[in-house]
């Protein structure tokens, strides 16, 4: 059943300190999806033995017929996150978008609305060209990313891969990210954004089986062990470092004292060990598994120990280290909040002089001040004759019934062009497959708009205060390749195709 309430939603949009605004971005079928699953169970809103099934985040009917996103889905989860031995309430607004070329335009939207993203790479493809491009626009947009490697049970069970071959390969993935992130630095951060394991920004698992960790998640494991701090315990997993066991000591040489070849830390503590947990569920005996079991503290139920292969893999992996507690550790810890986010996106974001009470208000993220929201796309209402309008809280406070100015991409300051003075008929939270009205949402949270789509095409401006200037429209990285002429075979039905076609153009 769901964790949480809208009232415990509602209550958390106030502290924005422990809001999240992310997006999952990757190329087409590297696992946004699946991996969105364990999130999506992790809240309670699907059962943890569905996830990487289901596809929550996959809400139209073609999309489960082509096995592939083709919208990107909105959906709010509450989690409460241990803060230094305190469970503090966070709220993730979290978006999945598709992965094929042909929807980039969702990527584009979904980004603009976010300060964060998780991006998924197959460590078995690598870094493919749509990777490459979500990965740019996310640069463009400021936004900071932090890295899932995925599919690594494909890496175990399928290719057999010796534990030295798969660090060989997921480093790989990992420099492959960094020299595309490589290419863009920004005056408040000019090293740029550099994924790193030891940094925990990094993460490994399969959302299919629900999964992943990241090297905290060993260190924690290890550090009672050896003795040693969590942080110092992580720069010990990774890269050349390796543990002399005869002699007790760590060493950066891949022979000991003796001459003995050595093996590499993440190899010989975190590789090994899970290839041999995966495969005694996968393959092994049921006395090598209740050994196996009883060494790493899991316990399976009286239904879970009459499962088999994949199915009993799962049940025993996500147990031990579950695919949500990793990502969650991950997007909370190296993803910024809207406050933070907000200080150095306000340049990019804000047409108007940085200085006045606007540009102040969005880089300040203060829901006091006067109301700043983008709009990014439209969401059509189940009978596809309204659309919600899907945009940022970027400043202020939206309410039912509010009276705002709604300023399309065309409006500029002084002139009537393009601007209309009309209210807020409702708000409402996008919940994946269904929604929530709720009476108001502050500055860093994401909401949809009924009642101002009719003033609107796809994108827009709305606020309340007489002299505030437009928030950047954005860009797209692709443009049209085709045109078709379209015409009615009954020249009387003209006024429907033309309604029909703006209907299409809104919602695409």
């Amino acid at each position: 059943m769901v964790n949480f309430t809208i009232e415990q939603i509602r209550a958390v949009m106030d502290q924005r300190s422990c809001i999240r605004n992310m997006s999952v971005i990757a190329h087409v079928d590297h696992g946004k999806s699946t991996l969105t699953d364990s999130l999506v169970a992790r809240g309670g809103i699907i059962a943890e033995n569905k996830a990487g099934d289901v596809k929550y985040t996959e809400t139209r009917d073609d999309e489960k017929i082509r096995g592939i996103s083709i919208k990107s889905t909105s959906i709010s989860l509450y989690y409460e996150f241990d803060v230094d031995g305190a469970k503090i309430p966070h709220l993730i607004n979290l978006i999945d978008s598709p992965g094929h070329v042909d929807f980039s335009s969702e990527v584009t939207a979904a980004l603009r609305l976010t300060d964060g993203a998780l991006v998924v790479v197959d460590c078995i493809e690598g870094v493919c060209v749509q990777t490459e491009t979500v990965l740019r626009q996310a640069m463009q947009e400021r936004v900071t990313p932090v890295l899932f490697i995925n599919k690594m049970d494909r890496m175990i069970l399928e290719l057999r891969l010796d534990p030295e071959e798969m660090y060989q390969k997921l480093t790989q993935s990992i420099e492959k990210v960094n020299s595309i992130l490589g290419g863009y630095t920004f005056d408040d951060l000019p090293d740029g954004y550099v994924m790193d394991p030891i940094k925990g920004n990094v993460g490994f698992g399969s959302g299919k089986e629900c999964w992943g960790f990241s090297l905290a998640t060993f260190a924690r494991m290890y550090s009672k062990k050896f003795g040693i701090d969590v942080k110092k315990m992580m720069q010990k997993l990774w890269g050349e470092n390796y543990f002399d066991a005869e002699s007790r000591k760590w060493t950066t040489s891949s022979v000991s004292e003796r001459g003995t070849p050595l093996k590499r830390t993440f190899v010989g503590y975190v590789l090994e060990p899970l290839v041999r947990v995966a495969l005694a569920a996968f393959e092994g005996s049921p006395e090598q598994l209740n050994t196996i079991l009883t060494s790493i503290g899991v316990t399976l139920k009286g239904e879970e120990r009459e499962l088999k292969g994949k199915h009993l893999l799962k049940a025993v992996l996500s147990k031990w280290i579950n695919a949500a507690d990793g990502i969650l550790e991950m997007v909370i810890n190296h993803l910024p909040s809207p406050s933070v986010a907000q200080k150095h996106r306000v340049s990019h974001l804000y047409e108007g002089p940085l200085d006045d009470e606007c540009g102040i208000a969005i880089r300040e993220c203060d829901p006091e001040g006067p109301l700043m929201i983008y709009v990014a796309k439209m969401i059509p209402t189940t009978d596809f004759s309204r659309f919600f309008a899907f945009g940022r809280v970027f400043s202020g406070t939206v309410s039912s019934g509010q009276k705002v100015r709604i300023m399309g991409p065309n409006y500029h300051p002084g002139k009537r062009e393009d601007l209309f003075e009309k209210s807020v008929q409702r708000t409402v939270l996008m919940m994946g497959r269904y929604l929530e009205y709720i009476p108001d949402v502050p500055a860093g949270n994401v909401v949809g708009l009924v009642g101002v789509d009719q003033y609107l095409l796809k994108q827009g401006t709305i606020s309340t205060h007489p002299d505030a200037h437009t928030i950047r429209s954005m860009k797209y990285s692709v443009s049209p390749v085709v045109r078709v002429a379209v015409e009615p075979k009954v020249p009387a039905d003209l006024p429907k195709l033309i309604h029909g076609l703006k209907l299409l153009s809104k919602s695409d």
